[in-house]
């Protein structure tokens, strides 16, 4: 599950658009089966239950009243944005949630962001849309009734992406790889394939029996080389997302679709390797591929050094590099 905040808006309608997948229309109602969940003060303002035939266009008139009613509200930023928007995507391989479990998605992400607060029933103006397979989308104005605005955590991205791992916990849902790859696992993962480079002659093990062991390592979740790329390409993807220019959440998006098709060629290569004979053993290699290589500096890793000069040389990494840390799926 990957959680992504996207900037603050003027208005909802293209936040709306968004979470909708189409254009906000004044024709459309939107179901209690698209919105899952709302602000709880809501029920005591429609109580004839009106709101459920509410059309999209409806919706966002909701969510956009406290700004008409407090104009002159700013926030700390000393800014009017005052539509927060978020979304919430599922690992492509995870189950369909019922609508209960995108509630209980929707209300729990809304507490840890601070726009609902238990037992307050005059806090922001939130709903939950879930209009797009596999993903929620949380919209919230954050100036309350009272003109006051909600103020934010200042660590509320790493709040949420907290809040996710323990949702997928406690719906049994597929954790991404996480806040990128971890630099001991990447470091373990070299060395152990210049030591199997090192210890396997040619002829050792039949031709496909090495390459099963190939390809079950290049789709390996945990240490392959396709997922330290994708977790690296998640990292961006949540980087540029979080930008204030107008080309980064398009960017990220992209991203967020390169890291998704690299996790299918993962499970392209392990069904692969399935079909050939099983073996452990990796297919030789003179040394680390300049991929590989490029990697290790990224994270700050010392790799090994080639067979016939590990002993005297090493790879030169960026002083200092931080392991990246970035969005789950």
């Amino acid at each position: 599950m990957i959680i992504r905040i996207h900037p603050r808006e003027f208005t909802p309608a293209e936040p709306l658009a968004k979470a909708l997948g189409r254009a906000v229309s004044d024709q459309e109602g939107l179901t209690e089966y698209t919105v899952v969940a709302h602000w709880p003060g809501l029920d005591s303002c429609t109580p004839d239950g009106e709101h459920k035939a509410w059309t999209a266009a409806e919706w966002g008139a909701y969510l956009d009243a406290p700004s008409v009613q407090h104009p002159d509200a700013a926030s700390p930023e000393d800014d009017i944005l005052s539509v927060w928007h978020a979304a919430v995507c599922l690992h492509p391989s995870d189950r369909v949630l019922t609508g209960p479990e995108w509630s209980e998605i929707a209300h729990r992400i809304a507490r840890v962001a601070g726009i609902q607060r238990p037992g307050e029933d005059r806090g922001c103006r939130w709903i939950a849309v879930q209009a797009q397979p596999g993903r929620l989308d949380l919209l919230a104005n954050l100036i309350r009734p009272d003109g006051i605005w909600t103020a934010q955590h200042p660590r509320l991205p790493a709040l949420l992406s907290a809040e996710c791992r323990r949702i997928e916990t406690a719906l049994q849902l597929r954790s991404p790889q996480g806040g990128g790859p971890d630099r001991e696992q990447v470091a373990g993962f070299l060395h152990r394939a210049a030591a199997l480079a090192d210890a396997a002659p040619p002829g050792a093990a039949d031709a496909t029996t090495q390459l099963a062991g190939l390809l079950r390592q290049l789709a390996d979740e945990r240490t392959g080389s396709l997922a330290t790329v994708r977790g690296l390409v998640e990292h961006a993807a949540h980087r540029l997302d979080r930008l204030p220019h107008a080309y980064g959440p398009a960017a990220g998006h992209q991203l967020e679709l390169i890291a998704r098709r690299l996790y299918g060629i993962q499970q392209d290569l392990d069904t692969a390797a399935r079909a050939l004979p099983p073996g452990d053993v990796p297919a030789p290699s003179a040394g680390m591929t300049r991929a590989e290589a490029h990697m290790a500096a990224l994270l700050g890793v010392a790799p090994p050094a080639p067979p016939s000069t590990r002993m005297a040389t090493s790879l030169v990494t960026s002083p200092g590099a931080p392991a990246p840390t970035g969005p789950q799926r």
